[in-house]
């Protein structure tokens, strides 16, 4: 099929899909980019008075050396919000957001914000469908902002005709980081994807976003046996100044109804796990072992280990944080309650190395200790000590498995083509 003269289309369509945690996206078209720059020049046309910065949108709120012009520099207010910039009565530039543009002449622009991707991804790491090409590495790269701008015809954009419109479709994504364990395999990155389309036709100028999400409904928490144990997940927060985060996290929970809870990749989730119904001040309770699986069956795979013998899986690049709970918790019996806090993640499939669905459940086998002249019940973390305390006798009505409700990812999407191309290995 031939290519069709840019010259002979008046006007252009542009449909951006976007994939990805926290991300939004702009589309519109403008005149191509000239020249990127942390500032505009500084000769600049009259205009009105600055407008303070109150008066601005979040996604406005960009520092004075970040900004980056959007149009041409006598572009009016008008002019700088149709083609979905920012304007603060002098200047139009670019806001955080993930911003694609098609120009008249056939070019796409596509600004991404580091801000508006988290956990922020590595920037080298972003591609197009021919990563290969130099040509299609980012224009400029800046504190803020990662920058492509190539033609409709280049970079493995593909070409197609739908209802008269002619349509170019590009994609980029990032690659990321994977855990591989004896059980499963897990990533903390963010997974970036972009799906982008030019649909240039003779009279028609519109602009699309297609963005979806779905929330299943919660899966209660469960904990069974002569043993009655809850795994928690503490949600409290810091408000005044001099907080411990650490300390607020745990001054209240997430309830039955708040399930599933939606985390950020690598964003803490605070795990407590607490003996009910008991009284007695002299035992301790202790976690044998916590993990986490895609689904609500403790025994599913894959799985991910959390704490063994209740010390941080030594084999995690983020290992999980134990909170120590003594007297100064001012809880009642401290010797009934564990607490750690691990950094979110998602399970990754162990032969395509894509990422899961999003859903995780943490298990925890716990046990009752007694404390004796022999045995102080502490779980101190090094080799030595975790061999004697592994060989001690718990009864079955001592044990128990309790586990947390669902986590999901927040704006977690199913990745069309994932590329996984950086691995740690126990």
């Amino acid at each position: 099929m031939e290519k069709p003269t840019m010259a002979l289309f008046k006007s252009l369509f542009c449909v951006v899909v976007v994939w990805a945690a926290g991300v939004t996206a702009q589309s519109h078209w403008s005149h191509p980019l000239q020249q990127y720059q942390s500032s505009l020049p500084s000769q600049l046309p009259e205009q009105p008075k600055v407008l303070p910065p109150e008066a601005l949108s979040d996604e406005c709120q960009v520092e004075e050396h970040e900004k980056i012009q959007c149009g041409t520099p006598n572009i009016t207010s008008e002019q700088c919000e149709n083609i979905k910039c920012c304007f603060n009565g002098q200047q139009c530039y670019y806001g955080k957001a993930v911003t694609v543009q098609c120009t008249r002449d056939g070019q796409f622009v596509v600004i991404v914000a580091r801000q508006v991707i988290l956990p922020h991804v590595d920037v080298e790491s972003l591609s197009l469908l021919e990563p290969s090409d130099l040509s299609c590495s980012p224009v400029g790269v800046t504190s803020a902002f990662v920058i492509f701008q190539f033609p409709v015809t280049a970079c493995g954009t593909a070409l197609k005709e739908e209802d008269g419109y002619v349509v170019y479709e590009n994609h980029m994504s990032s690659s990321y980081e994977v855990g591989i364990g004896p059980r499963g395999s897990i990533t903390r990155d963010s997974h970036f994807e972009l799906l982008f389309q030019c649909r240039y036709y003779g009279t028609a100028v519109e602009a699309l976003v297609f963005e979806t999400t779905a929330i299943p409904p919660p899966v209660p928490v469960a904990a069974s046996g002569p043993l009655r144990v809850e795994l928690r997940l503490g949600n409290g927060q810091c408000y005044s100044k001099g907080c411990v985060e650490e300390k607020a996290a745990y001054s209240s929970f997430y309830t039955l109804a708040d399930y599933p809870v939606t985390k950020a990749l690598r964003e803490p989730v605070y795990v407590e796990v607490r003996i009910l119904e008991r009284s007695d001040p002299n035992i301790v309770l202790n976690l044998e072992y916590c993990w986490a699986t895609s689904t609500s069956n403790p025994q599913s795979l894959p799985q991910w280990d959390l704490l063994i013998d209740g010390c941080p899986y030594a084999d995690d690049h983020y290992l999980t944080t134990v909170v120590p709970v003594d007297e100064s918790s001012g809880l009642l019996y401290p010797t009934h309650y564990k607490r750690f806090i691990i950094k979110m993640f998602t399970f990754v499939d162990q032969t395509t190395l894509t990422p899961d669905k999003g859903m995780v459940f943490i298990h925890c086998s716990t046990a009752v200790c007694y404390p004796s002249s022999t045995d102080s019940c502490e779980q101190p973390c090094h080799r030595q000590r975790r061999a004697i305390a592994a060989v001690r006798t718990v009864s079955s009505e001592q044990r128990a498995v309790v586990s947390s409700g669902k986590l999901i990812l927040t704006e977690q999407r199913t990745a069309s083509a994932p590329k996984a191309q950086v691995h740690w290995q126990p």
